[in-house]
């Protein structure tokens, strides 16, 4: 495996992340936010300079995460002013991507309905219908410009978003038939939420094809208070499961990143500092 993190996380002053990262001996930078500019937005000269930087010190680039896709909802169709708007900042992302020499790109999905399916009388009273069915023709555009532009897309597990289980993130890309273009970013924290359980089941899901990219954190769900509270690696609930999510990756050989999302802080606001304290544990796990 090999080991990266989402920069912005320990700073949004690229410099000074690849700094850190170097200090302790990570390879691979995720970008989402440079500067006070999030990917896909930055001039062409500020896109070179960034190149010459992550190039210069030995970084490549695993993933451009922009949030594509987010904060649609059932009711956007295919065209209209909000996905054409997304689709834009998609096409300037890919177009970052060929001169970063970033292999993947992050989408997300819509807005999150809670019951997609049901049986047995929740269909007709507790099913919200429709909504899944106008996710895929949104995502089929992504796909066929992610194959035109030879990059993959993956697509996160989010918060919030009607793909947030690998689960769901299988399920729509056998819908758009784009296992060769669009691979699953799993964010076994995020799937917390929906209590899929990352291992065995979660990996199930992905393992056979479909894993392109992984965001680690540790969490703590609440889901009857609506409270998520993210905790120091190793304390929270994913804690006991990361060993044995690792062990599988490495089993399966799984040749992709391994990011670290440095979203965890002690109280203070400091995320650097939550880095810090995550970052040996996040190495013994998932490091060689």
């Amino acid at each position: 495996m090999k080991l990266g993190v989402i920069c912005d996380g320990i700073s949004r002053d690229l410099r000074h992340a690849v700094n850190v990262m170097d200090e302790f001996g990570l390879d691979y930078a995720e970008l989402q936010f440079v500067g006070d500019t999030e990917v896909g937005d930055h001039t062409a000269a500020e896109v070179r300079d960034i190149d010459a930087l992550l190039r210069d010190r030995g970084k490549p680039v695993s993933c451009l995460s922009r949030h594509i896709f987010a904060g649609m909802s059932a009711e956007n169709r295919a065209g209209d002013a909000l996905h054409t708007r997304h689709m834009d900042a998609l096409k300037r992302v890919i177009e970052m991507a060929h001169v970063v020499g970033a292999p993947l790109v992050r989408i997300m999905t819509q807005r999150k309905e809670q019951i997609l399916w049901g049986h047995n009388g929740a269909e007709k009273w507790n099913v919200a219908h429709g909504v899944w069915d106008s996710m895929p023709p949104l995502i089929a555009p992504a796909v066929e410009l992610a194959r035109a532009e030879g990059v993959t897309l993956v697509v996160e597990t989010g918060n919030g978003t009607l793909v947030n289980s690998n689960y769901t993130a299988r399920k729509l890309i056998d819908a758009l038939d784009a296992r060769d273009a669009l691979k699953v970013l799993w964010d076994p924290g995020n799937n917390c939420w929906c209590h899929e359980v990352a291992y065995p089941d979660g990996y199930a899901e992905v393992k056979d094809g479909y894993l392109g990219h992984v965001h680690i954190k540790d969490v703590l769900v609440d889901t009857p208070r609506a409270t998520l509270e993210v905790r120091k690696m190793g304390e929270g609930q994913l804690g006991p499961l990361f060993p044995q999510i690792a062990a599988a990756l490495r089993a399966d050989g799984y040749e992709g990143v391994v990011s670290f999302e440095s979203v965890f802080h002690p109280g203070n606001g400091d995320f650097e500092a939550g880095f810090r304290q995550c970052i040996a544990h996040f190495k013994e796990v998932f490091g060689d």
